[in-house]
């Protein structure tokens, strides 16, 4: 790739970020799907995550937009950001209409969100060690977060067709959801923000399921925090020791 390719790839890169962010200012915004949307009104499914939860949408969008800025500045044509930047820019693309689509087609958002969640995880796997807090980390955390919100859309759609029942549909996808989060995780041991922002979605997933209280659910959810946890903090734990 020449110079040139390089850093036109940083600005999409960044612009595609600017336009992620910004696409919830030019939607009515998103607060999960309504029941009206399936043949089997979905209220309330255990699968989905308290509404605090989602507030993690802020720290990724300006950590993204942090990130795809010092690339264009400092990082334009550096080899170890490059090879994340095609994957990011296509989950950035997709995400950009995926407001747009989940309040109109849960099913085409659910599709979205798989590529979204896929398409992220790779560029994760793809970033390069220099640089972490700027380029993988922010990266992590949106992929991170991104895998949970993809078990959280099939399981809302299981339920809303009648595939399964919710508490089926969310036992399966949490289920689904800690597979491969710990397999990301053990491609990446060292790379912390892709586990915290699992865990994050699965602590929330628990206070939405307090009230029942739904005791499946909070276990299965609890066991995916202290597995999560517990293989975030070991790599650093074994530093602490040698």
């Amino acid at each position: 790739m020449t110079l040139k390719q390089s850093k036109t790839l940083a600005a999409l890169v960044l612009g595609a970020t600017l336009t992620f962010a910004l696409s919830p200012l030019a939607t009515i915004g998103f607060n999960g799907f309504t029941p009206a949307q399936f043949p089997i009104p979905q209220i309330d499914p255990p699968v989905q995550p308290s509404g605090y939860a989602f507030s993690i949408w802020g720290v990724i969008y300006l950590w993204l937009i942090a990130g795809a800025a010092y690339g264009v500045w400092r990082a334009p044509d550096s080899q170890d950001w490059h090879p994340m930047r095609p994957w990011l820019a296509v989950s950035l693309v997709i995400g950009t209409f995926w407001i747009a689509v989940a309040n109109v087609s849960p099913l085409w958002a659910t599709v979205m969100i798989i590529a979204m969640a896929v398409t992220a995880i790779l560029a994760m796997l793809r970033a390069g060690p220099n640089d972490p807090w700027l380029k993988g980390r922010p990266v992590a955390l949106y992929a991170g977060w991104l895998t949970a919100a993809t078990g959280v859309a099939i399981g809302v759609l299981l339920g809303g067709y009648g595939l399964l029942s919710a508490q089926t549909a969310a036992i399966l996808c949490l289920a689904g959801v800690l597979a491969v989060a710990a397999s990301v995780q053990a491609a990446r041991p060292r790379e912390w923000g892709y586990p915290v922002a699992v865990i994050w979605a699965l602590i929330g997933v628990v206070v939405a399921n307090l009230s029942g209280p739904n005791w499946v659910v909070i276990s299965l959810a609890s066991v995916g925090i202290a597995g999560l946890g517990l293989r975030m903090v070991r790599p650093f734990l074994k530093d602490a020791n040698a």
